[in-house]
């Protein structure tokens, strides 16, 4: 039967019963088969993967009056479900090599306030993961990964997002598992799980010590149909998983020989799911050519989506924590060309020779 029939069936079955409650059927056995595929006690499903990220702080206890570092190169969504729970994002360096966070940043910003650090793996890639695990347990800070970006990167063995205390994963269109818009948290913790569940819920379940409505929460429920549909499409989660590879591995090959681009090798030890193909430009201006690929048909998280480091972004300016000189030169040289499903090898081979032809093109001025 064609993978869109499924699809269509999988959806079909719980219209057939809606607008009568359907309960949380197919959102509990999402979670079942999240938990199993990614080998963790508990996932917790969510509306979308900012409320996954704020789901994680509140079952952690982040709150106001309390610190969360982070790394200032990430996406606004990050720091705004930290200021959603009211606490303080506290932004970190780069390492001098733009690969994670600075540790010594990391350290000399940990003060009396921090509760937690929230790690971000941008692109898929988990830069300097274990040594800021190893740093939080020192410190007895939680660790929550972003993992929005990274399902199926493993590094050292593991997945990305069950290293810390708990991952949040986001379900947009885009993802290597999507149902359009949507989110999870896996966690081998089940209390932090069972806050979660909570939370997500307006409190309306019970946690340990918080029995149900005796605090606030939100609804930040995933709705049944795309429950549904993410269900479905975490069968066919190894295949997809294959392909994202598979499109990296090609667009490398093809471009990697380019003047101008240095490509970024994953770390030892580290498996990315391909979510992007990912290089260092050392062309002159490199903001400005990014931008010009993007005009030029391949889009990218600089020219395309305008990713800044987040001290820069005019929502987030009066959240700076220093110069942070290196997150934004980090920034600045990124060239990251994300995938989708669609892209054949056919679409990636022009993608290759518009870059090629770009690159020559600016040297050239």
């Amino acid at each position: 039967m064609p993978e869109q029939d499924t699809a269509h069936e999988a959806i079909g079955a719980v219209l057939a019963r809606m607008p009568d409650p359907v309960g949380y059927h197919e959102a509990r056995a999402l979670e079942a088969g999240l938990a199993q595929a990614f080998g963790v006690r508990r996932a917790v499903a969510l509306s979308s993967g900012t409320a996954a990220i704020h789901t994680a702080l509140a079952a952690c206890g982040i709150g106001p009056g309390q610190d969360v570092l982070m790394p200032a190169v990430t996406v606004v969504m990050t720091v705004a479900a930290v200021v959603a729970t009211g606490a303080h994002p506290i932004f970190v360096d780069a390492a001098d090599d733009g690969r994670g966070m600075d540790l010594k940043d990391l350290a000399a910003k940990t003060g009396p306030d921090t509760a937690a650090i929230l790690a971000v793996h941008l692109a898929g890639r988990t830069d300097r993961i274990h040594e800021v695990a190893a740093y939080a347990r020192t410190a007895g800070l939680r660790l929550i990964e972003d993992a929005c970006q990274a399902q199926g990167t493993t590094t050292g063995g593991r997945n990305a997002g069950t290293i810390g205390d708990i991952g949040a994963f986001s379900l947009k269109d885009g993802k290597v598992i999507s149902c359009g818009e949507g989110g999870y948290l896996l966690t081998d913790d089940t209390d932090l799980a069972d806050r979660a569940a909570a939370f997500r819920t307006h409190w309306q379940t019970p946690a340990p010590g918080a029995p149900g409505g005796s605090r606030l929460g939100h609804n930040f429920r995933l709705a049944e149909p795309l429950a549904a549909l993410a269900r479905h499409q975490l069968q066919r989660f190894p295949e997809a998983l294959a392909q994202r590879r598979h499109q990296a591995v090609t667009l490398h090959h093809a471009v990697d020989d380019t003047p101008g681009l240095e490509p970024l090798h994953p770390a030892d030890g580290e498996h990315p799911n391909g979510y992007s193909a990912l290089w260092r430009l050392t062309l002159p201006e490199p903001r400005a050519f990014s931008t010009r690929l993007a005009g030029a048909g391949v889009p990218n998280s600089v020219g395309t989506h305008c990713l800044t480091a987040v001290h820069r972004h005019p929502a987030c300016a009066h959240l700076a924590t220093g110069d942070l000189a290196r997150a934004q030169a980090t920034v600045d040289a990124l060239l990251a060309v994300p995938f989708t499903e669609h892209d054949t090898d056919d679409v990636l081979r022009e993608l290759a020779l518009t870059i090629r032809q770009e690159a020559a093109r600016w040297q050239a001025r």
